[in-house]
């Protein structure tokens, strides 16, 4: 939802008496709250259709761009309200709502819509808002995707704008426990909710990577996303439980499971407060094995958080939110002020920059048809070599900021060795320019390459010899080894990292890297699960890279563990083929 109207009354001391259920759905961020539900208002507005006279086109054409400029406003104005305090991914959101608003596919091509075929002003926006949300759900990436959403959100913006209402909710004039349960939230609508106690969210679109989850998670307020109909089901100030770890929301809990879930949430917000003396406590088990731990950004901004962590590099820096939104390429100026940014704040700490990772969505300049099957398409590097002016501008861009710094150059989904000679070309064409130009760089950049397909699992051996480092996605791995969406409520039930084929890839790939010396490194949802943690010490694996919120709980748990204890299951479940006996040997193993 985006339209979110806050009208909030005084909520009585005591819950509903209506029937007690429970709902599921995809847990955004870990915790427990409790409180009393208020359904923000719907969201979708109606647009008139209808067809205007020649001789009003202009004035139609006005009344859009005053749309437009109210708009543009409304986000300058919550820009420079967001507090010091706040998390730096509300100020980058916002940025992202203002980049899509001054972005021509939005602001420009509906004026030629109400030119050409005379469509009024709302029916021509919401026609090419579509037409941009379609193209964003082409895109096999889930983060990328998501960012559907973000054009929906400004598009009905401007949609109200012209309707003549604000979008802005009234302030509320109550403080409690209080849970949001929505369709869906914007990132303005977060900004505007944080002065405000509130406990959670709910809501039925989006999905772990979605802006919702990722500011949920920055603020460690607990968030079940993907619920589908809870705002449907969910009635006006029913008390709520949220458990952000499990994904469950609890409507109307007995006093029995209400006073249960109370002491949960006295123990989690305990726990967190203990995790919060480890942040400089180096993360080795109980022999002494060291074990470094990484943190995954989207945004420059995102460092902060990472060191706070106590995150000791960045092993996955997606550099694909420069490149969103937008009718042209960054120009190799603006890539590198944001990554020498990200460079500098690490103060030596390896920082490890991803390239373009887009899905087969090659939208990005408007000009390409993203093929009839985006997700085994031309995406990832295969999309960087198709596009080698673009790939060089990159290139030079990351070898420019390792002077800063200690630089590595991650390749997302590599298949094989034609592609590394390929861009090793490209470098060595990178590193001539620059040297021609005067344009300082670091003599040695290491090179890695993301394990994400079966085919580069099983080649690993070729890799490790021409590759400096691997990093293996676990997201991507699991969807293409198991040839299941994991997007795709049907079938993600069948979404499995423990199942024997993709654990033996997993563990293929640690133990050849390991053998020939090569770092390697879990930069997919694996590493960041605690469940898994001593899983990935028994194989071998000695770096992990995740969201900064998960790094504490993961150093906790490798402090309490024993490596040999954990290679001996890990050997165990590795060549187990029975999925029920697996997990027990996951319990004992985290026992």
């Amino acid at each position: 939802m985006s339209q979110a109207e806050l009208d909030i009354p005084q909520i009585p001391a005591t819950a509903s008496t209506g029937a007690s259920f429970t709902l599921h759905g995809a847990g955004a961020s870990a915790g427990i709250a409790i409180g009393y539900a208020h359904l923000l208002t719907a969201a979708r507005l109606e647009a008139p259709r209808y067809e205007i006279d020649a001789r009003d086109v202009e004035a139609e054409i006005e009344r859009f761009d005053r749309a437009v400029r109210q708009v543009r406003d409304e986000l300058t104005a919550l820009h420079a309200a967001v507090p010091s305090s706040a998390p730096p991914e509300m100020a980058a959101f916002l940025n992202l709502h203002r980049m899509i608003l001054d972005d021509t596919m939005l602001s420009e091509v509906p004026r030629e819509l109400i030119r050409a075929r005379r469509y009024n002003a709302e029916w021509a926006l919401l026609h090419q808002m579509e037409a941009l949300v379609q193209r964003f759900e082409e895109v096999e990436d889930p983060y990328l995707r998501e960012r559907g959403a973000d054009v929906q959100q400004v598009a009905e913006r401007v949609l109200k704008a012209m309707m003549g209402s604000r979008h802005a909710p009234p302030v509320p004039g109550h403080e409690g426990d209080i849970i949001l349960v929505a369709h869906d939230l914007s990132p303005a609508d977060m900004i505007l909710f944080k002065q405000h106690n509130f406990a959670g969210f709910v809501t039925d679109l989006g999905g772990v990577t979605s802006h919702t989850a990722i500011i949920a998670r920055s603020l460690n307020l607990p968030a079940v996303v993907g619920m589908h109909h809870a705002r449907q089901m969910i009635r006006e100030r029913e008390l709520l439980i949220v458990d952000g770890t499990a994904g469950v929301l609890i409507v109307n809990p007995d006093p029995q499971v209400l006073g249960e879930y109370r002491l949960r949430q006295r123990a989690y917000d305990l726990e967190r407060q203990k995790l919060r003396r480890l942040k400089d406590t180096p993360a080795s088990t109980l022999e002494g094995v060291a074990v470094e731990l990484h943190a995954n950004i989207e945004l420059p901004q995102d460092v902060e958080e990472a060191l706070d962590a106590g995150a000791t590099g960045i092993g996955l820096f997606r550099s694909e939110f420069l490149f969103l939104n937008r009718d042209d390429f960054p120009s190799e100026e603006e890539q590198f002020e944001a990554y020498r940014s990200v460079v500098e704040a690490m103060r030596g700490r390896p920082v490890t920059i991803r390239t373009l990772d887009i899905g087969a969505d090659k939208a990005l300049n408007g000009q390409h048809d993203p093929g009839p099957n985006p997700a085994l398409g031309l995406r990832a590097i295969r999309y960087c070599l198709a596009e080698p002016q673009m790939f060089l501008s990159q290139l030079r861009a990351i070898l420019r900021a390792s002077h800063y710094g200690s630089v590595r150059l991650l390749l997302p989904m590599i298949a094989n060795l034609q592609e590394l000679e390929q861009v090793a070309q490209l470098l060595a064409q990178a590193r001539q320019s620059l040297d021609e130009q005067g344009i300082p760089y670091a003599p040695r950049v290491p090179v890695g390459g993301m394990i994400e397909v079966p085919a580069a699992a099983l080649m690993v051996g070729q890799f490790v010899k021409r590759l400096d480092f691997l990093s293996i996605g676990t997201n991507d791995l699991i969807q293409y080894t198991l040839a299941i969406d994991r997007t795709d409520d049907k079938v993600a039930h069948l979404y499995d990292p423990l199942h024997p084929a993709v654990l033996q890839l997993i563990a293929h790939t640690i133990r050849t890297a390991n053998r020939a010396g090569v770092p390697v490194s879990v930069c997919g949802e694996m590493a960041g699960e605690v469940r898994l943690a001593r899983l990935l010490l028994g194989l071998g694996l000695r770096q992990f890279s995740m969201h900064p919120a998960q790094l504490p709980a993961v150093k906790q748990q490798i402090l309490r563990s024993s490596v040999p204890a954990a290679e001996a299951l890990a050997q165990r479940i590795l060549k187990s083929e029975d999925p029920q006996k697996s997990l027990q040997l996951l319990d004992r193993l985290n026992a």
